[in-house]
């Protein structure tokens, strides 16, 4: 059978022209894997580098339409595909139109019905002197053609929380914050609103703000049955809870968080049965998936967990009233279906692709429609369209354009002992271009947050572009990642930045050392945010054991961010850095710039909204005060347009990253030495790397 996709062209990145379908079908894959061949020459950083062609794929509720992002050029577009016309597709806006108007970029997009899409845009902005995260939702009506607010009037910093789509009467129930009347003291608290989605205006005012709630809860009904309080010095978070609509509200519970792991109860879907929901717990050490009484929020039976890590949530019905199963992730994200007809479509894909190869990543109402994203782990996703009772599997697209299917650099999640003695894993992503997988050189790439955030054994664009380039690459998950269970959190906390979790990464390369795939000897680090300071403490803490360090948007003075956390999370969330150090001071990077260092790249976007641009600058300040040479001892890079939050806006600025870590590994940390078997075949320098090293002033590359 001959393969059935669309064909997605874009003119530039405010216009797209049509998506057109050719004929045929493909057949289905017998070999238990994903279609697609390893890929044998070199790939430039050029395409490794490329917005993605598309993403973020959202089936309409008829199964008409698909909402999508689409990458062109160094911009993105956001479209509908028309299936009925010939995959047709008609921009909403490209990405430069929020990005420039406040800082805005699209947080997230969903179908209201089968004629509007919600989208949800976010910024940070200054609110009378305060930075504050600023969220609205606007619509694309597809029979107009045209974007408009929803729920704008009066509104504060957040106005996007949807609570209940009343598809019937095209409204929905919006907590947001709104200020009508001029009262400054409550103007960050919640209100539940009717609003139209027809036309964007506020109808009434279904709840009002309650003086110590943060966030309202509905059930499938549309009632508001839960408000959460959160006290941002104390740290408490407070449950008030009725059973019915005209109750009053009470207090249910109260917990305090000390350790960051997400302790408490927490609702996750509401059932038809009296005071029962689904909720998510951490109590007996790990996150699981249990029914729970509200009324007294006590635990009555566990429905799902997985022995050694945590379970990330459920996935609820279309009624929104139960759950078709259950997410969680041990190597990779996997998804466990308890509905009969999703568990046997499950069971289909996992006998034709492989355990974890196939997502269900979008269905239609009638689930008679389903999109699928297919990918092996060294693999970017393809997207196909299946129709359950026809069993026609079509492609719709790629994600990458020119690497299609193409398989990359292996990837497998490994098993490693820190020095003392906790167990962790670490994904690690083997050159496939080496004739040898032995005695390589090594990159470290350590993952932001730290806390609640961790590395799968997928596809990873920052990994593979530099195992490209010749070099083992491995992504810790160190104490304090999420996905492990409480105590692992608190490992992570007790010992705090820069010691002991600093330690981990030093680890886990010893350990590659001992299996014999990495020299330990030739050996560097990379990371963004935590990520950033990590490798950042790594060259002022342990020079012996690093050739070089990449840091992008880290923290590098403790002290100075912790005040600036005071205004943004308040007394209680800054107290996230460094519990177990004996003095911020005395791990903050900016602040012991003296002595020996390892070669430094510094890479920070001037709009950062959450790490302000300042800390780099900072470090660059101290270590020039300390006579360390930029270009030699250090290199500094300033993106003008460049945030924090899914690091890279534009393809300029992934190759400016990933061509700048490359030539600055290239200078310290060769990938091919003349000891290698392969050396005399090296392939030369990719051109992005050559060209980000001359504007760094690297020398001799």
């Amino acid at each position: 059978m001959k393969i059935k996709h669309l064909a997605i062209r874009s003119a530039s990145a405010a216009a797209l022209v049509s998506c057109t379908l050719a004929a045929g079908l493909p057949a289905p894959a017998v070999a238990q894997t994903t279609p697609g061949e390893v890929i044998s020459t070199k790939v430039p950083l050029e395409q490794l580098a490329a917005l993605p062609a598309m993403s973020n794929l959202r089936l309409s509720p008829d199964g008409t339409k698909i909402a999508a992002q689409l990458g062109s050029g160094n911009d993105f577009v956001y479209a509908i595909i028309d299936l009925q016309d010939g995959g047709k597709a008609t921009p909403i806006a490209s990405a430069g139109t929020f990005k420039e108007t406040g800082q805005r970029s699209v947080f997230g997009y969903e179908w209201f019905d089968d004629r509007y899409l919600l989208m949800t845009l976010a910024s940070r902005e200054n609110v009378y002197g305060t930075r504050a995260d600023i969220y609205r939702l606007v619509a694309f009506d597809t029979t107009s053609g045209k974007l408009h607010d929803v729920g704008w009037d009066d509104a504060m910093a957040d106005a996007s929380n949807v609570l209940y789509r009343d598809k019937e009467n095209k409204r929905i129930l919006l907590a947001r914050q709104a200020n009508r009347r001029g009262d400054t003291e409550r103007m960050f608290l919640y209100q539940v609103d009717w609003v139209d989605v027809a036309t964007g205006k506020v109808l009434s005012t279904e709840q009002r703000k309650n003086p110590i709630v943060n966030g309202w809860v509905a059930d499938s009904d549309g009632v508001v049955r839960m408000g959460v309080a959160y006290d941002r010095n104390s740290g408490e978070q407070r449950y008030l809870y009725r059973s019915r609509e005209n109750e009053n509200f009470r207090t249910v519970a109260r917990v305090t968080d000390e350790h960051f792991t997400g302790s408490g109860i927490q609702p996750l879907v509401f059932l038809d049965e009296p005071d029962m929901a689904i909720v998510r717990s951490n109590h007996e050490g790990y996150d699981a998936i249990y029914k729970a009484n509200l009324s007294n929020m006590e635990i009555v039976e566990k429905l799902f967990s997985i022995d050694g890590y945590d379970v990330s949530g459920v996935i609820p019905n279309a009624e929104d009233n139960g759950i078709l199963g259950y997410t969680y992730a041990t190597d990779r994200q996997y998804r466990e279906y308890t509905d009969p007809r999703f568990a046997q479509i499950q069971e289909f894909l996992r006998e034709e692709f492989g355990k974890g190869n196939a997502q269900i990543v979008s269905t239609n109402d009638a689930e008679t429609r389903m999109i699928v994203a297919l990918s092996r782990p060294a693999q970017l996703p393809s997207y196909y369209l299946y129709d359950v009772e026809s069993g026609s599997f079509n492609l719709i697209s790629y994600t990458h354009s020119e690497l299609k299917d193409g398989v990359l650099n292996p990837v497998e999640m490994v098993r490693y002992t820190a020095s003392d003695g906790l167990e962790m894993e670490a994904v690690v992503t083997k050159p496939r271009l080496r004739s040898q997988q032995k005695d390589l050189p090594v990159v470290v790439l350590t993952h932001g947050g730290p806390y609640g955030v961790r590395d799968y054994a997928s596809y990873d664009q920052w990994a593979q572009a530099i195992a490209e380039q010749g070099y083992v690459v491995v992504q810790p998950n160190y104490r304090g990642s999420g996905g492990y269970g409480a105590e692992f959190v608190k490992a992570g906390r007790s010992d705090g930045f820069g010691t002991r979790m600093q330690d981990d990464l030093n680890d886990v390369v010893d350990y590659l050392d001992a299996q014999g795939l990495v020299d330990k000897d030739r050996a560097c680090m990379m990371g963004w945010s935590y990520g950033g300071y990590a490798s950042a403490r790594a060259a002022q803490r342990d020079p012996q054991r690093w050739d070089c360090t990449i840091a992008g948007a880290g923290v590098y003075d403790l002290p100075r961010m912790k005040q600036y956390d005071l205004t943004y999370l308040g007394e209680f969330g800054a107290n996230y850095l460094a519990e177990g150090a004996s003095a911020l001071a005395d791990v903050s990077p900016a602040r012991n710039a003296g002595g020996t260092w390892s070669p430094i790249l510094i890479v920070h976007g001037v709009r950062d909204p959450r790490v302000p641009i300042e800390q780099a600058r900072i470090l660059r300040g101290a270590l020039q005060g300390a006579g360390k040479q930029e270009g030699v001892d250090f290199a500094y890079l300033e993106q003008p347009k460049n945030g924090h939050y899914g690091a890279f806006f534009t393809k300029e600025e992934r190759l400016e990253w990933l061509g700048g870590a490359s030539a600055w590994l290239a200078k310290h940390n060769p990938s091919y030495i003349p000891s290698d078997p392969d050396y005399e075949d090296r392939p030369p320098l990719d051109p992005a790397a050559k060209k980000m090293g001359e504007r760094l002033g690297i020398e001799d590359l």
